[in-house]
């Protein structure tokens, strides 16, 4: 499916749906990103299946000139030891908080490969990091979170202890373009609703992690609020399909995205 709303090609490398069978799934979230300028890999899901979809698409990641880690777990830099085989030059910028200890639920490691820190190309951010004009990788870790709905069970090892993920290790991708603000955003762990408000953008890309919210009043109010935004939404991975679904009543400008579609900004 393609998507007509600058000129700015997203395609999606990686999500945990296909809408056809050229293309494979998987949890997890990868796209690529092409502008006038610029040719940008956004995460590269759990495994090298980024890379294979992308030979379905056309797709050149040996021409990436930057790649982005929105976070650190595994379903979005599992392929990142893919992405610097393929590609010997782009650097990759991840948090500087990306290697640390991360757990699920079950207290299952969901982290990186740690030995990947040691690689030349990795270039640690924090705060506010431009990459190149136009192109601004933000954490957000000193902002008030209003909107917080906790950390649905994930958490990070401290000083030998788990405690809840505070996803410090998280940062989003700002995009400015011909008057136009577009956030890439891979799990909005931090909470969506707060991260709209914080950027106020003109399109948005990227999970809302409501999968795990069953309480449809809950959905309800938080579609209606993002819906206050002059904001095209384009979702996936972590929001959850029938969380779309109850949303998308509330939210005209809401789209989910799967492998192989295209998003064409113009």
């Amino acid at each position: 499916m393609i998507f007509p709303v600058m000129n700015m090609n997203i395609i999606v490398l990686a999500e945990n749906t296909s809408k056809s069978n050229k293309f494979e799934a998987e949890h997890g979230l990868s796209l690529y990103i092409e502008t006038s300028k610029h040719k940008i890999l956004f995460d590269m899901g759990q495994s090298d299946l980024f890379a294979r979809n992308a030979l379905a698409t056309g797709v050149n990641l040996s021409d990436v000139d930057f790649a982005v880690l929105s976070h650190g777990h595994y379903d979005h830099g599992g392929g990142m030891a893919k992405f610097l085989e393929i590609n010997d030059v782009a650097p990759v910028y991840v948090n500087k908080n990306a290697f640390g200890d991360y757990y699920n639920a079950n207290l299952k490691y969901i982290g990186l490969d740690k030995e990947l820190s040691k690689n030349r190309r990795i270039i640690f951010t924090d705060g506010i990091t431009e990459i190149t004009e136009g192109f601004t990788l933000y954490s957000c870790n000193e902002k008030a979170r209003p909107n917080d709905k906790g950390c649905f069970g994930l958490s990070e090892m401290v000083a030998d202890k788990y405690v809840p993920d505070r996803f410090l290790h998280e940062q989003y991708l700002l995009i400015e373009e011909s008057g136009k603000k577009i956030l890439i955003s891979g799990c909005s762990h931090k909470g969506v609703l707060d991260i709209v408000s914080w950027f106020e953008p003109d399109v948005l890309i990227g999970g809302f992690h409501y999968s795990k919210i069953e309480d449809t009043a809950e959905l309800e109010q938080a579609a209606k609020l993002l819906n206050t935004y002059n904001t095209q939404y384009y979702t996936c991975h972590c929001t959850g399909v029938e969380q779309f679904d109850l949303m998308k009543k509330f939210m005209p400008k809401l789209n989910y995205i799967s492998c192989g579609d295209k998003i064409i900004l113009s």
